[in-house]
């Protein structure tokens, strides 16, 4: 059997057992779709967003890419963002990232990757800004840990400063912002950043005419 018709057979019995557990599952499912979370995780298959938090498909809205990231010329995630902010109107947003991170490995280093740097160089630039810090932790695994901490907080940051989160903070005092990273080791969240809506930004970043 080929790697990917195993696939298809997993979910054909995934399907019938929900079917056996409630015959309305995919009726109710393809109905509505009102999600209180936008969860913006790294492409990590290790780091399933419904599995880890226990949360079932339809709860949380998810936009993954390597090392969780919030780029601003990123249309892809702005488009996700608005969509949830505006339209779904969800209450809380999560940057989730993890320790032991390939791509923020990959911006500590200084291989050639191709089109690979073009992605990690908005990681070098939290380096850089924490470069002092990060350049006084001798082990590397610990310097890794803590530049993936400091990338979730960066990242963070960067929703804060977008006209979208801005908006809505006005508009409806939400979302709320978090940041946290999940360890392969143990399976837990740790928060290390929350935003409560209206939290002050640098007064360059901040929008008046909203």
């Amino acid at each position: 059997m080929k790697a990917f018709e195993k696939l298809l057979l997993e979910n054909k019995a995934w399907a019938r057992e929900k079917i056996k557990d409630d015959p309305n599952y995919f009726k109710h499912l393809a109905q509505i779709q009102t999600p209180d979370f936008l969860w913006i995780g790294c492409s990590d298959s290790r780091v399933p967003a419904n599995e880890i938090t226990g949360t079932d498909p339809g709860e949380i809205f998810v936009q993954r890419n390597i090392a969780n990231m919030v780029v601003h010329t990123d249309l892809n995630l702005l488009s996700v963002l608005e969509y949830a902010v505006v339209h779904l109107k969800v209450k809380h947003i999560i940057v989730c990232g993890h320790y032991g991170c390939g791509g923020v490995k990959a911006a500590i280093s200084h291989t050639n990757l191709g089109i690979i740097n073009k992605w990690v160089r908005n990681i070098k630039d939290v380096y850089r800004i924490h470069e002092e810090e990060l350049s006084a932790i001798e082990n590397e695994e610990e310097q890794v840990n803590r530049l993936v901490e400091l990338n979730v907080e960066e990242q963070v940051y960067n929703l804060a400063k977008t006209s979208i989160v801005q908006k809505a903070w006005k508009d409806r005092q939400a979302p709320h912002l978090h940041g946290w990273v999940y360890g392969l080791n143990n399976g837990i969240l740790k928060p290390i950043i929350d935003l409560a809506p209206g939290s002050k930004l640098d007064h360059i970043y901040e929008y008046h005419d909203l």
